[in-house]
């Protein structure tokens, strides 16, 4: 069991780290740490310790409490891991960091396109707002 947590607790850091754009190098610069013990921390080949998951809590800007999320979980996937995992791609981000670059207005179309290629066709308060 020690082992699925490490493993669990890697793929957290490695998740928030990659949906916050940082680099293993810039996480381990804001730690105080080298590249390389990122790595370890992700790939659960060193364990954490309860000050080292502060930090990086810390500068992952989450409570320590992220890291643990669906850790007692023995269901199958819900449908929020799974979004996490969509969450966690660079399409994904890439996507969210081009949308909020856009101002308001364009924002709202481009949402609305999304929702009627998708076959959801915008309410009619949610059309009001995006004139």
């Amino acid at each position: 069991m020690n082992d699925q947590i490490d493993v669990h607790l890697g793929k957290r850091l490695r998740r928030r780290r990659r949906l916050l754009g940082l680099t293993q190098q810039q996480l381990a610069d804001a730690c105080g740490v080298r590249f390389q013990q990122i790595q370890k921390y992700e790939c659960a080949a060193n364990r954490m310790s309860a000050a080292r998951l502060w930090q990086l809590a810390e500068a992952l800007e989450v409570p320590v409490g992220y890291f643990y999320e669906g850790l007692g979980d023995s269901a199958p996937k819900s449908r929020d891991s799974e979004a996490g995992e969509v969450m966690a791609r660079k399409e994904t981000r890439d996507l969210i960091r081009a949308y909020y670059s856009l101002s308001e207005r364009p924002r709202r179309r481009l949402l609305d396109l999304a929702k009627s290629l998708h076959g959801g066709e915008p309410g009619p308060d949610e059309r009001a707002t995006a004139r």
